[in-house]
């Protein structure tokens, strides 16, 4: 991916009232992926490297709902679910993260300077990265806001960024859930992939877009299994990877990684792909909305997940990390 923007919490004169907070973050290290057995870490074609439980004095601290990494996974832009920005560092022994660092926070500016919250946006669910520019995707008015980061990092101002038509039409508090930003390299190279939390086709599948780029379009996602779709990262190959999610009364919550070839992603197209990961609460998971992928130094690729606690009191914000196993 590309590399964080530099300056994240920079600005200006004109960005003084937007009020960043530093804020400490305290972290318990998860010892095992699944609690019954400290020796299982393997799970389909991902190996548990460790985990950590994140909890804050700072009220505004949880509903994180996006995460984008550094090409070493220490520094990291996050989003929560209201409206706001975090930024800092994953510290680590070896490969084994321990906690976070220099964590700050901010709200979201609109075009006028405004927090996005004033006009009743705060549904930030999604997050896209190309370069110093962010794309944040807003559930509930199916909208996308960029920022350039050049122009103040997290005091920088979102515009509006025009959209299909058939966006708009996504169901209430189903929406946008997920963002991807194809980089240079890549045969869809500078498209913004948009993708549905359960926006529906006839057939059942789920409704996704091609914005810009060289093959602008709409496409769809098999939907099986009752899994709803909360985040999306492409791997170094060009391959998709989407972390979804399910939660019913009589099956209860599961969490579940597919991978979706590059190559079928195109207009028109119906894409599925492989499970290569598939847990439920037995395991030291949540409502996990966040996904990413850096290289770390050894070669591996490493995924990393984070909760949304819903700033629910039964519920945690988690930090979880994976390699890819490749065979």
């Amino acid at each position: 991916m590309a590399a964080l923007p530099a300056g994240m919490i920079g600005g200006g004169a004109e960005f003084a009232h937007a009020q960043t907070s530093s804020l400490v973050v305290n972290a318990r290290r998860i010892e095992s992926f699944d609690p019954r057995d400290a020796s299982h870490i393997r799970y389909g074609a991902l190996e548990f490297r460790s985990g950590l439980v994140l909890t804050s004095p700072f009220r505004g601290f949880g509903g994180l709902s996006g995460l984008r990494l550094d090409k070493k996974g220490e520094q990291f832009i996050a989003l929560s679910d209201k409206g706001s920005w975090f930024t800092g560092r994953i510290t680590y022994r070896g490969k084994v993260m321990t906690g976070l660092s220099d964590v700050k926070s901010a709200p979201m500016l609109d075009s006028d300077g405004r927090k996005i919250t004033a006009r009743g946006w705060f549904d930030t669910e999604s997050l896209a990265l190309d370069g110093s520019t962010l794309y944040v995707g807003l559930e509930r008015v199916n909208q996308i806001l960029r920022f350039d980061f050049s122009r103040g990092g997290v005091r920088s101002r979102g515009e509006v960024v025009p959209v299909p038509p058939e966006i708009g039409k996504l169901p209430f508090n189903k929406g946008l859930e997920a963002l991807v930003f194809v980089p240079k390299g890549q045969p869809l190279a500078g498209t913004l992939i948009a993708i549905s939390e359960r926006g529906l086709d006839p057939s059942g599948n789920i409704l996704c877009f091609l914005i810009g780029g060289p093959s602008p379009g709409q496409f769809t996602a098999k939907r099986t299994g009752n899994f709803d779709i909360s985040d999306a990262v492409l791997l170094p190959s060009g391959d998709l990877l989407l972390l979804e999610r399910k939660f019913s009364l009589l099956e209860g919550v599961g969490i579940r990684i597919r991978r979706i070839p590059a190559k079928s992603i195109v207009p028109d197209a119906v894409i599925d792909g492989p499970t290569i990961f598939e847990v439920d609460l037995g395991y030291e998971i949540d409502n996990m909305e966040g996904i990413d992928v850096h290289v770390a130094d050894d070669g591996a690729t490493v995924l990393t997940m984070v909760s949304d606690d819903n700033f629910s009191m039964i519920q945690r914000t988690l930090l979880l990390q994976f390699t890819l196993v490749e065979e």
